[in-house]
């Protein structure tokens, strides 16, 4: 469906990302059908049910652990050699509350944190092989996950009054970001967290309200 739609080629390649051996299979047959490597990025994650840390297990940590944190560690592990030579790019995707925190999402924050260290840490390595690693930190975002969790109105309207101008965002412009990420536009920018969320971050409380009136 996206061949169709514009120029270039897609071609996928289906992987269970909580297993390293597929996730290097599907290095080596990218770097086979093309002949090199440019961009890796890392878009794997689930969020968890809302929970207080009692209600955790330990098991339940590690599990997400293994999909949100771990799998990025063994695509940048598995993709590293190739995109040394072409002088490539990396781009991971955590969260916004990786770095502001969220209410009854310890185990969920703790991966999307650990994205961001792994992002600087790597970043400073691979200056010296030509490499940037960046982050981007998404607000709320209309992905099916998070449309899952807007079905009432009322949900809806709460989540969109988390950002300035009142909406969530779309799966396109974050898109756009990390082609920008991949870009030689972006060719001197190294260990940032682009943050995309309508400026949630921004000041105490909600930030719209229903009707447009913006909430000061």
């Amino acid at each position: 469906e996206l061949a169709a739609t514009g120029p270039g080629t897609c071609h996928f390649i289906q992987c269970d990302v909580t297993q390293p051996e597929q996730i290097s299979r599907v290095v080596e047959d990218t770097v086979k059908l093309h002949g090199r490597l440019d961009v890796l990025i890392n878009n794997a994650g689930w969020h968890p049910p809302h929970k207080t840390i009692d209600d955790f297990s330990i098991d339940e940590f590690k599990q997400l652990l293994q999909l949100n944190l771990v799998s990025y560690f063994a695509a940048c592990k598995a993709a590293l050699p190739h995109l040394r030579r072409t002088q490539g790019a990396i781009i991971n995707m955590s969260s916004l509350v990786g770095s502001i925190g969220q209410e009854w999402a310890t185990t969920y924050t703790a991966t999307k944190g650990g994205i961001i260290g792994l992002t600087k840490a790597l970043a400073v390595d691979e200056a010296r092989n030509g490499v940037r690693v960046n982050v981007v930190l998404p607000g709320a975002i209309a992905t099916p996950l998070v449309e899952s969790f807007m079905e009432a109105p009322a949900q809806r309207d709460f989540i969109e009054s988390w950002g300035w101008n009142g909406r969530v965002g779309t799966i396109e412009e974050v898109g756009e970001a990390c082609l920008f990420l991949a870009s030689e536009s972006a060719s001197f920018i190294t260990g940032v967290e682009l943050v995309i969320s309508g400026g949630a971050e921004l000041a105490y409380g909600t930030k719209y309200t229903k009707g447009g009136q913006v909430r000061l």
